[in-house]
């Protein structure tokens, strides 16, 4: 599984407190989520067995979750430095 579909599957199930079942159906079935996933066409049949998805997606933790939050942000901070802006009183 591809370190992208781990991440949105990680995310998607930690956001919404799935269980594998029920993630196992929104991938295959959730014509959105599949799009996320890169298969835009209905003609893609790539199906995802339930296995996988329990392999890939439980090393996808809340902590791992939050460290990339904390990375984006703090990249995000570097890319847009802030103005400081003068506060003028009347």
């Amino acid at each position: 599984m591809e370190q992208w579909a781990i991440l949105v599957l990680g995310v998607v199930r930690l956001s919404l407190n799935l269980d594998y079942d029920r993630l196992h159906d929104l991938i295959n079935h959730h014509d959105t989520l599949r799009q996320m996933l890169g298969h835009n066409d209905w003609t893609d049949k790539t199906a995802y067995k339930l296995q996988t998805i329990k392999d890939n997606v439980r090393l996808f933790t809340p902590e791992l979750l939050d460290r990339i939050n904390h990375e984006v942000v703090l990249t995000g901070h570097a890319l847009v430095k802030k103005k400081s802006r003068k506060i003028s009183y009347l």
